[in-house]
């Protein structure tokens, strides 16, 4: 019985036994190079009983090779480094930092860096400080990461996925290579405008909130504290950020010569450039130098072209170091453009002896805009006795504070005068100012001919003039933007009725509550509460012909409810031990 005399279904298993020969007949040989070679592992293969035709075999594909070496070093890379030529706080992989800034950290803020951790074995940076030194080091140790993992990358054979490809930039030789291997280039003329560089477009660098004040080798330095009350002069001046700090120095004396930035000339000869990248420079100017001896006398240098040189003297057993900077104030304008066109310093040189080290340092700096003039304060942030108080109104929920140009006009009474003649004052205020308890009034005259409802119209304006507001600032600095800080006046009307009479408003007495913010050593007032209460009378009509007068009167009081001072104690540590039911045993 030949092969096709055989049934159909016997026919079909054979030809998947076959098959199945086949595949189980592929046996790879793996070379004995190790895991990691780079060569292909042959296969062979056995020729099966299949009644179908021969296919031609495709060639196989070689297997993955090994990982490559890293592109990144982690030995090198630091992802906390984010101020460039400065030590980041905490940041341990920073080559900027130096022992002294080690010394003031906390902890490394990043402990590991590695490459991919989808890797099965890597590289990997350890970084720690080690605090029993002195000074406290950086401890750096480079080992092998090993990912527990059992969905990791053992090898790679894919070599440009492991870094970023630098592309290839058109030029007169490759363009026409480019043109034929790639099809992301269009034709039309507008990509080739696009593409095309503009020689001729206007220069855009300016200077924005934030970002570092630049000079001719590096930044503005501003000394500040860090994590303690030590001076670091590492950290950068930002443009229109207003900063004013006290940090402590502590230097040894006899090398105070040699420490730059206890002189002059480290604070005034940075050159501050115009705008970021620029080549214009802006001097610094020496506007004022006072020098203060050691009994804090004061004196005023009137040549400031003259620097005057750190100066190590002895007195006795004493030693002094003279011409030191104490205070540093840099005034800097700047225009609207983002650049920067003045600079100037007003610095404080003292005398420090070996009894005063550590020393404290002040540092202020401010921007001044080109051309404008500096809004006038009540306060900074409490309110100052004898200045106005700052008031508005709200034209719209959600909206800001709208208030008078005339800070003297926004809250306002009446202003006495030697006539007392209401209707001939009228207009004329004077401005409530803070902690100034005020009364003022004048005298109005009826006749018959005036109707009862216009009077009061007419004095009602008269005591609250034009523009009565409906908020007051709760500091004498508080931003007109913040709705929500401003105090609300409540207003209050008082009448009494009597029959056959008129109700015509007679006083207006608004009183303001005020508190002592903050600290004890430096309290700032801080109004709380306004209230402005309209006290109405009734007066009888008067007769044909008859004429009457009435008194009016404005007032405002002001009510300290500081609630008083009182000194706090730290609650008394508890003990709360649980002993073992026999720590007493045998005795209990």
């Amino acid at each position: 019985m030949g092969l096709w005399d055989l049934p159909p279904l016997l026919l079909v298993l054979l030809d998947c036994w076959a098959s199945v020969s086949a595949q189980a007949g592929a046996t790879p040989v793996v070379t004995t190079e190790g895991l990691y070679s780079t060569k292909p592992a042959p296969t062979t293969f056995r020729p099966a009983v299949s009644p179908r035709p021969h296919e031609t075999p495709r060639a196989p594909r070689p297997s993955s090779g090994p990982r490559p070496t890293p592109v990144t070093d982690v030995a090198a890379l630091c992802v906390c480094d984010l101020s460039p030529a400065l030590c980041d706080v905490n940041c341990c992989c920073d080559p900027d930092c130096s022992s002294v800034d080690f010394s003031v950290f906390s902890a490394c803020s990043i402990p590991v860096v590695m490459g991919d951790s989808q890797f099965c074995s890597q590289k990997a940076a350890i970084y720690s400080l080690n605090f029993t030194a002195d000074p406290p080091q950086r401890v750096f140790k480079l080992v092998d990461q090993i990912n527990p993992s059992v969905f990791c990358i053992h090898i790679t054979n894919y070599k440009p996925a492991l870094s970023f490809i630098n592309p290839e930039v058109p030029d007169e030789s490759n363009f026409d290579k480019l043109m034929k291997t790639s099809d992301r280039f269009s034709s039309n003329a507008e990509s080739d405008v696009s593409l095309t560089a503009k020689p001729d477009a206007p220069n855009t660098a300016k200077y924005e909130y934030g970002v570092h004040l630049q000079t001719s080798h590096s930044f503005l330095r501003f000394p500040s504290p860090l994590t303690s009350s030590l001076c670091t002069d590492n950290n950068p001046a930002a443009f229109l950020v207003n900063q004013a700090v006290k940090c402590t120095r502590r230097i040894n004396l006899e090398q105070c010569k040699e420490i730059e930035t206890l002189s002059l000339a480290y604070y005034s000869s940075p050159k501050i450039l115009r705008v970021p990248g620029s080549g214009t420079k802006v001097p610094i100017t020496v506007q004022s130098i006072t020098i203060q001896s050691l009994n804090k006398t004061l004196t005023l240098q009137e040549d400031t072209d003259v620097l005057r040189p750190l100066v190590l003297v002895e007195a006795g057993h004493d030693k002094i170091c003279t011409n030191v900077i104490l205070e540093v104030k840099y005034s800097l304008m700047y225009t609207d453009a983002g650049e920067i066109v003045k600079a100037d310093v007003f610095v404080l040189l003292g005398a420090v002896s070996s009894a005063m080290v550590p020393f404290q340092q002040k540092f202020e700096i401010y921007f001044i805009q080109q051309n404008t003039k500096p809004v006038p304060l009540s306060g900074n942030p409490g309110y100052v006795v004898g200045l106005p108080l700052a008031a508005g109104f709200q034209p719209q929920k959600g909206s800001g504070i709208m208030q008078t140009t005339n800070r003297y006009g926004q809250l306002t009474l009446l202003r006495s005068t030697a006539e007392q003649d209401c209707l001939a004052i009228a207009g004329i205020r004077t401005p409530v100012l803070f902690g100034y308890n005020m009364q003022s009034g004048c005298k109005l005259r009826l006749t018959k001919a005036i109707t009862c409802r216009l009077v009061a119209q007419k004095v009602e304006s008269l005591l609250k003039g034009q523009g009565f507001p409906d908020y007051v600032a709760p500091f004498g600095n508080s931003q007109a933007q913040d709705v929500l800080d401003w105090v609300p006046v409540h207003f209050i009307t008082q009448t009494s009725h009597m029959k056959d009479s008129c109700q015509l408003p007679v006083a207006l007495a608004i009183e303001v509550k005020w508190t002592k913010y903050g600290s004890l050593l430096n309290p700032q007032a801080k109004i709380v509460n306004v209230t402005a209460n309209l006290i109405s009378s009734s007066f009888p009509e008067t007769n044909s012909g008859n004429k009457g007068t009435i008194l009016i009167s404005t007032a405002v009081t002001f009510v300290d409810v500081s609630a008083p001072a009182e000194a706090g104690f730290r609650a008394r540590p508890t003990i709360n031990a649980r002993l073992p039911f026999n720590f007493f045993f045998p005795f209990v």
